[in-house]
């Protein structure tokens, strides 16, 4: 399987189209950090072969700073047992079927769209992305933080 993948504003999927709004970044500007970023939106298309379909697949996204470490992605449920009371990692599963009129060697697009909204930096640098298939990174997403200074006005 492969996957396309870009960073958005913001990402929607349906009727089986991935919709977005001011994709194709790689930089987040901000005048204070740590900063907290209003919305990002992850939109993803797995291409599922032929001989993949009919089959039960696992897909996680997860955040790393430029030291590797991951990053929380937000709160979690009071219930879900986490130790730091955060989600580091998000995922699903999918399953897809093999229709009647899909011709061996074809493949299937699946669309994909995640929005992370508050998400905190605490420190202007690099930071990715990660997207896992099955158990194996398959996509990185790189972007930077940048912290952006405002001249001060000379008064005389």
């Amino acid at each position: 399987m492969d996957i396309d993948a870009f960073l958005a504003d913001s990402v929607a999927t349906a009727e089986g189209k991935l919709y977005a709004q001011g994709a194709g970044w790689n930089i987040i500007h901000t005048q204070v950090v740590p900063a907290r970023h209003a919305r990002i939106g992850i939109g993803f298309i797995v291409r599922v072969p032929y001989t993949a379909t009919n089959q039960m697949h696992k897909f996680e996204l997860y955040l790393l700073n430029s030291d590797g470490e991951e990053m929380p992605l937000g709160e979690a449920p009071p219930d879900a047992g986490t130790a730091d009371g955060k989600i580091h990692r998000l995922g699903g599963q999918f399953n897809v079927g093999r229709p009647p009129t899909l011709q061996p060697g074809d493949e299937q697009l699946i669309p994909f769209a995640v929005n992370i909204d508050g998400l905190e930096f605490d420190r202007a640098d690099s930071y990715r992305f990660v997207l896992e298939l099955d158990g194996s990174p398959e996509k990185e997403l790189r972007f930077r933080v940048s912290q952006v200074v405002q001249p001060t006005p000379i008064l005389s």
